[in-house]
């Protein structure tokens, strides 16, 4: 392990647990990270800063931060001086208003200064003069990446959480009613019961008294719990306010004025992202972070029979975050008694498959039926016994017992919903999410470049139409507005094009191709399924007329087999196709902010990849054996070759094939390759790299004693960016959809669902504690448009159980039980679209202390 602590903490006397400022008390709230291709003036040539300030002897401190030489990635794109001069311009400008803001910057310059020190790191917490003297400084270096480092001081964390109407604890606290009597007991059992289940996070105070949350107010801000500054804020709450002074800020060097996100979409700077705390490999010698306790009891594997640290969680990652893996905690605990249900009716038609009559009369050698041939010309007669085997493996799943299953199922996938919406309720309340609104949120930069582009084509268009006179007094006018504009946003960070809105006429271009490019993908899907078709049907005849016995006798089972791998393999391929597809779109379709972006991602990505998956299992479960036609009038493909029919016992051997082999298939190769191996190699790459970078630098870093020394922020750096929750969230909705559509076909889905979820827990866990880059903590109360996608696909469930249940034989001999089934889903469909939604409304059932 690399040493990481502060170069000046050991002077400071200071106990350093996380990334903190070179002197050892600022910590590092924001880290922003650039590259650059020449070397860099000193700083009173590069940052024009107020000349009215007045620079201390600590402010500007020589050390040894090493500036990577090529960067984290790989190597420096080629670019003009010119565009490398202006985003010099532009950052400096950037930074320049970020002090304005209050921000401290402590900042690695982008050359080498003479003599013993490689590198030259300034400090700033106020504007600098221009009084660093020249001679100090030796240009070698000519490409490099630097850091900016961002602390948000004490009182700007004030103003901005006022400013946020950030909830805070306050002196005030409450006591939570206990339970008492029979329920006393029973909870007072239960924990005792679950005591080795429960993760070992420290706590502080008790568990029925919680302070009363409040957004902060400065002007009260003696009601609050103020007992240590430096504790008061976590990291996460810190990150999240200098992002929000980063998006704020802006930066009007060049045609138009740029915030954050713009300037990092043009390339000024290449990333931004908050700090972890420190490292995720315990240190006995200090006091464990965040981090630590995430690594040992949650993120993995030796762990996955305890429950989550939602609480921690959520205060390390987010609400949004935290929320996601509470949704999967109670999706994987409802697995377990539909699992055991599966697991149930499973084996009961193992323990009834000889007493079943229908498999008895197709394994009956001596009363054997002739049946008619399967295809024209090459095959022949066949005997209705050669299919005792797959008779006797459809009872399996085609029994009495399955009609139950679907029911259950059914009433599962209402429960499911229903516990979620409790515990998000809970959730909201315990986190004090009640009373947050939902905000627009800032335009995205590709919105308002569209936006420009279209208000520079009008102005283009009035002067063709205007005469010159006309367009001098326009010009003054609108210069006077311009000026006024960039007044106000100067002082109110307005955002220049916020008047203005994309219309359907802009936007019809946009809705055309994604149209046409979604109609085109689904097409393209059901083509595949028809290629598919005409694969078993040939290879089928191929196989009728094969002179190895083995081949004929096994010929249904090798089609069914190979045409399931190969549509596996084309399903993989094809959702990472059509999650290409659907981001494109969506940028096509220009959103105006990210949430909208976010959504309109998810909607078309979920609907191409729900076709993807599930286009084979709807037409062997609904079509396959209905459309062949009769004996003398069957339906031929392409004129010469019949259409393929279900075999003797029914299509329901097939769609459990069918399913199965889909559904592990894509959790098996997506985790184990996708989700493991990928980001494994990636990661691999990125430390031979940086290790190559690290030697080369060794001999200065020892001659300098640094020994090798890594900071926080460069090591973070190398870590994966933060994608989002959208590959998530897909994964587990397109494994309920496999869990709920068509289970009556496949019992064991709920337990190969339960096992895939275990593992995925703590997959994502580490993923996010060690090879993510710490992503910004987010506010959000709800799931969002996932919630409505999981109910449409359990209203969608309940209609396909029923039909599937209706075209087996044992319910058509069991009437009884489809009048049940259908009455049942009947009530579960009126109780899904008639009823309105419950309205959470808190109720403080609790009594405050003095």
């Amino acid at each position: 392990m690399f040493d990481i602590l502060p170069p000046h903490a050991h002077h400071s006397g200071l106990k350093v647990t996380g990334p903190y400022f070179n002197d050892g008390r600022r910590r590092v709230d924001f880290v922003l990270s650039y590259r650059y291709r020449q070397a860099r003036p000193p700083p009173s040539a590069g940052l024009d800063l107020n000349t009215d300030g007045r620079v201390d002897a600590e402010e500007v401190k020589f050390g040894s931060i090493d500036v990577e030489e090529t960067g984290g990635d790989g190597p420096v794109s080629e670019s003009s001086p010119e565009d490398e001069g202006e985003k010099r311009r532009r950052r400096d400008e950037f930074e320049k208003h970020l002090l304005e803001a209050g921000l401290h910057l402590e900042k690695d310059e982008e050359v080498e200064p003479g003599g013993c020190v490689s590198e030259l790191n300034v400090l700033y917490s106020k504007p600098q003069p221009n009084n660093l003297s020249p001679d100090r400084w030796q240009t070698k270096k000519t490409h490099g990446l630097g850091f900016v480092r961002v602390h948000v001081p004490w009182h700007v964390l004030l103003r901005e959480a006022e400013f946020m109407k950030i909830k805070m604890p306050t002196k005030r606290v409450y006591e939570v009613d206990e339970e008492r009597g029979v329920m006393r007991v029973l909870s007072e059992l239960w924990k005792r019961v679950t005591k080795k289940l429960q993760p070992q996070i420290p706590t502080t105070g008790t568990d029925n008294k919680r302070h009363i949350s409040l957004p902060f107010s400065r002007d009260k801000q003696q009601l609050f719990n103020i007992t240590d500054k430096e504790t008061f804020f976590s990291s996460a709450t810190r990150s999240r306010i200098a992002q929000e002074i980063l998006k704020r800020t802006l930066c009007s060097k060049g045609q138009y004025s740029m915030g954050f996100s713009s300037l990092i979409a043009n390339g000024v700077y290449e990333a931004a992202f908050p700090l972890h705390d420190g490292d995720y490999v315990p240190d006995g010698n200090k006091e464990k972070n965040d981090r630590v306790v995430l690594y040992e009891e949650w993120a993995t594997y030796g762990v996955f029979y305890k429950y989550q640290p939602l609480d921690l969680i959520r205060k390390y990652f987010g609400e949004k975050i935290g929320l996601y893996f509470a949704w999967l905690g109670i999706y994987t605990e409802l697995l377990i008694p539909a699992s055991i249900v599966g697991i149930i009716v499973f084996l009961y038609g193992c323990a009834t498959v000889h007493e079943n009559i229908p498999s008895n009369e197709f394994c009956d050698h001596v009363k054997d039926f002739v049946m008619c041939p399967l295809c024209d010309k090459t095959c022949g007669y066949w005997n209705l016994s050669s299919t005792c085997s797959t008779a006797r493996a459809s009872h399996l799943f085609d029994n009495p017992a399955t009609v139950f299953f679907s029911v259950f199922m059914a009433l599962w996938a209402t429960t499911f919903l229903e516990r979620w919406k409790r515990q998000q309720m809970r959730l909201t309340y315990l986190w004090d999410l009640t009373g947050m609104d939902d905000e627009e949120g800032e335009p995205r930069p590709e919105y308002e470049t569209k936006l420009i582009e279209k208000k520079q084509k009008r102005k283009k268009k009035e002067k063709q139409k205007k005469g010159q006179t006309k367009n001098e007094q326009a010009g003054k006018k609108a210069g006077l507005r311009r000026w006024k504009e960039t007044v106000q946003s100067a002082t109110a960070g307005v955002n220049l094009v916020e008047e203005e809105e994309l219309t359907w006429r802009d936007r019809l271009s946009s809705c055309i191709i994604n149209l046409s490019s979604i109609i085109f993908m689904v097409a393209l899907t059901f083509a595949i399924v028809f290629a598919l078709i005409v694969y078993r049907v040939s290879v089928a005849a191929a196989l009728s007329v094969s002179p190895d016995p083995s081949l004929r006798f096994n010929n249904r089972f090798i089609v069914t087999s190979t045409a399931v791998l190969i549509n596996l393999i084309l399903i993989l391929i094809l959702d990472e196709i059509y999650g290409f597809v659907a981001h494109w779109l969506t940028v096509v379709e220009v959103p105006k902010t990210e949430q909208e972006f976010e959504e309109r991602f998810i909607f078309k990505s979920f609907m191409l990849k729900f076709v993807n998956a599930y286009t084979t299992i709807f037409y062997v479960a609904f079509l396959k054996g209905r459309i062949t036609g009769r004996p003398g009038r069957y339906l031929y493909i392409f004129g010469q070759t019949r259409m393929e029919e279900c075999a003797p016992g029914g299509c329901l051997i097939e769609l459990c094939i069918q399913l199965s082999f889909i559904m592990l298939g894509k959790q098996l190769i997506q985790n184990n390759i996708f989700e493991i191996g990928i980001p494994k190699l990636k990661k691999l790459c990125r430390s031979i790299k940086a290790s190559d970078k690290r030697s080369g630098r060794a001999a200065t870093s020892v001659a300098q004693g640094n020994k090798g020394r890594q900071m926080f922020w460069e090591r973070d750096h190398e870590l994966e960016p933060f994608a989002g929750l959208t590959p998530e969230y897909m994964e587990m909705i397109i494994q309920f959809g496999f869990v709920t559509l068509f289970v009556a076909s496949f019992p064991l889905a709920p337990i190969f669902a339960l096992l895939n979820n275990i593992i995925e827990i703590r997959l994502d866990g580490k993923k996010f504690v060690s090879e993510l880059r710490r992503p910004t903590a987010m506010q959000s109360k709800d799931i969002g448009i996932w919630y409505n996608i999981l109910h449409g696909v359990g209203k969608l469930a309940v209609i396909i159980n029923v039909s599937v249940c209706k075209s087996f034989s044992m319910c058509a001999t069991c009437s009884p039980a489809c009048v049940l089934l259908s009455l049942i889903s009947l009530l579960l469909l009126l109780c899904c679209w008639c009823f309105p939604p419950f309205h959470f409304i808190p109720f403080h059932s609790a009594r405050a202390l003095p």
